[in-house]
């Protein structure tokens, strides 16, 4: 990774960091293994670079640009987010890819009665009579509706499940690192997964740092160097998420290609 090479330079020559409490956005709402994680990754970046800082995590509201927000104003230190344009205006954008590539490969959630209507969408004039769902404020919506899909913007997140319950959308892509959890905790809709066809589109996730906090960026990132180096990082996401990606079963799936604007093309995914 290009990131990788720079890094490990700077690494060598740590010194032990010893400084104020890091305040951590911890969203109010069920916690899946991607935010599980994620702490966990956070918390063992910070001990590779040995910057000894206590952390404290900060419920908020799950709302990501008021969250973004926060960070902006000095209220906290650290979130994570899918990466876009305005967003790294908002923040020290950590650029290494926290998901591996699997941010942007979306699974197809649905409701189990649509599944064979779309059996046959391969492509992206297939999905561009249907309605989508997807975050007022997310990345993804604006992606979606770049491509010429139609996206129905909903602000609470349970709503959107709910909402293909019901039949008020028809589909709702989910990344391939949180779909299964999503499923689980909602099991009181009868929900699927369409197998034979998924999206992709380039995007990252990344820890985002409060802009006056630039060593605190750096650490992270070295720290995230060090791990990729020794193998801790991928170890980490394996096991975490492995099993769940295999499940799916979308290795020989049709991938409908979407254009990212909002993205570099020459950074990394994930």
């Amino acid at each position: 990774m290009k990131w990788l090479v720079t890094l490990l330079v700077l690494s060598q020559s740590f010194w032990v960091y010893a400084l104020d409490t890091v305040y951590v956005v911890k969203e109010q709402r069920p916690l899946y293994d991607r935010d599980v994680y994620l702490f966990e990754l956070l918390e063992k970046a910070l001990q590779a670079a040995k910057y000894n800082a206590p952390l404290e995590y900060v419920k908020v509201h799950p709302h990501q640009q008021r969250t973004l927000m926060m960070l902006a104003q000095g209220k906290v230190d650290v979130l994570w987010s899918m990466t876009s344009p305005e967003r790294e205006t908002l923040g020290i954008a950590v650029k290494v890819p926290l998901f591996r590539g699997y941010i942007g490969k979306r699974a197809i959630l649905v409701n189990q009665d649509q599944l064979d209507r779309f059996a046959n969408i391969t492509t992206l004039d297939g999905l561009r009579p249907l309605v989508a769902v997807q975050g007022h404020d997310w990345p993804d919506t604006k992606i979606l509706a770049h491509n010429d899909l139609t996206v129905r913007p909903q602000a609470k997140y349970e709503a959107m499940f709910s909402m293909l319950n019901s039949h008020q959308v028809d589909y709702f892509p989910r990344a391939f690192i949180e779909v299964s959890s999503e499923l689980a905790s909602f099991q009181r809709f009868p929900l699927a997964i369409v197998p034979n066809v998924y999206l992709h589109y380039p995007a990252a996730f990344y820890f985002f740092v409060n802009k006056d906090k630039p060593a605190l960026a750096k650490a992270i990132e070295n720290g995230l160097a060090i791990m990729e180096k020794n193998g801790e990082f991928k170890s980490l996401f394996d096991r975490y998420f492995a099993a769940s990606i295999a499940a799916l079963k979308l290795d020989n799936a049709t991938v409908i290609e979407l254009e990212n604007p909002y993205f570099e093309v020459d950074a990394n995914e994930g």
